[in-house]
């Protein structure tokens, strides 16, 4: 088979399949209810789905084999059925240890971080006990070309000393979190590409101060959030900076090739119940005397949805096997192609849907509104996709005026 899975990872997924079914739709309603009214507050059901998952062996699936006994032994493939499964339900992959941002924070730290770092900050991740966020994105400067960002990391005795702006900060209104890992220039007189580097700040160190939180599209996101935070004269021992300096390019490229498999996945099961949902809608429904499931257009729409999930899908996997193949290099191009494909196929297939529920589409009384503003939002997130068209592009004229 093409992508052939082990039957440890099918295993994982029946149990995953299973644990969704029994225990995570049944209490959609009952948590969109909850944050609406409780900004930042966690789910109080939470905890105990957290606790389920473990005992389930459905806890930190996220990390593949090469990673040891940190890993379940999956590898990116694999976990990317996983991945699909989770997407169906937009805050579910919290139950499992395997949210953003802290999938790729945790991985950041369990290959690059220093045994102290990992003992301070990943063991405490991987149990679930904390949460992070990742620090990159500026209000002032085209964030995509992390070239242009201005926050400074300046060296002073035995620590460094962090001033900036940051914003889109997913995460950082969390209650539980405690990390943030920045991405700041420690020598803006070096070649571009090195200029950069990443470093653990704690989030209750002085200096740091969340200006606000930021709404997307309307909806504040809760309990995660996005804020913007500024960093006023921010004082982090030496032993926080992550590799040495100048290396944060090469990080970055290291968290965000696999990190884009698992959105791209998780889009691909928001486009997939979005298709589900819709069918059972156009059966039970009726306009100008017939079923919505009769009229041509319905099914047109349907039949387009189900093809270009497919594609996204397949496209998807195929990235995933490329890395477990050929590393995050060798994979650069795939990767750049599913992070244009799936976000604008899952906006695509979700606003069909929403146009055959009518106005029920747009309210709570679906997840369809909220699938619409994760794929719309994930246009913009690690890269737009204009950056990854222009990448893409000048890669294939490489390839092929040869």
């Amino acid at each position: 088979m093409l992508f052939e899975q082990s039957q440890h990872s099918k295993d994982l997924l029946d149990r995953l399949r299973q644990f969704m079914k029994e225990k995570v739709y049944p209490l959609e309603k009952e948590f969109e209810s909850f944050t609406d009214e409780n900004h930042w507050v966690v789910f109080p059901q939470m905890e105990s789905l957290k606790s389920q998952a473990k005992e389930a062996g459905l806890w930190n699936l996220f990390l593949p084999k090469d990673y040891g006994h940190l890993s379940p032994g999956l590898t990116n493939l694999e976990y990317a059925f996983l991945a699909e499964e989770m997407g169906r339900v937009l805050w579910a992959s919290e139950i499992f240890n395997c949210s953003a941002p802290d999938t790729g924070n945790m991985e950041v730290l369990a290959k690059y971080g220093s045994e102290e770092q990992k003992e301070k900050w990943l063991g405490p991740l991987m149990e679930g006990k904390i949460r992070s966020a990742f620090l990159m994105t500026e209000p002032d400067v085209a964030s995509s070309d992390a070239t242009n960002i201005e926050t400074q990391i300046q060296k002073e005795g035995e620590d460094y000393i962090v001033s900036g702006r940051k914003w889109w900060s997913t995460g950082a209104m969390h209650p539980d979190c405690k990390l943030y890992i920045l991405m700041g220039k420690t020598n803006p007189a070096a070649d571009k590409y090195v200029q950069q580097s990443m470093i653990l700040i704690p989030r209750d160190t002085k200096g740091v101060k969340i200006v606000r939180p930021l709404k997307a599209y309307g909806t504040i996101d809760s309990p995660a959030g996005h804020a913007e935070i500024l960093l006023d004269q921010v004082r982090v021992p030496k032993q926080n900076m992550i590799l040495g300096e100048g290396r944060g390019f090469e990080i970055a490229q290291g968290r965000l090739g696999p990190g884009r498999i698992h959105h791209c996945m998780r889009l691909i099961g928001v486009a997939q119940r979005a298709l589900e949902l819709m069918c059972s809608r156009v059966t039970e429904r009726e306009t100008f005397g017939q079923k919505l499931a009769r009229q041509s257009s319905i099914r047109i729409d349907i039949a387009r949805s189900r093809v270009e999930i497919e594609q996204a899908r397949l496209l998807t996997l195929s990235a995933a096997k490329a890395i477990d193949e050929k590393g995050i290099k060798g994979a650069k191009d795939l990767i750049a192609m599913i992070k244009i494909v799936c976000p604008s196929m899952a906006c695509k297939v979700v606003d069909r849907a929403i146009q055959a529920f009518g106005g029920m589409g747009v309210c709570q009384d679906t997840p369809l509104a909220g699938f619409w503003i994760y794929g719309r939002s994930l246009r913009l997130a690690d890269g737009p996709d204009e950056v990854h068209m222009y990448q893409l592009g000048r890669n294939t004229i490489k390839q092929w005026s040869k």
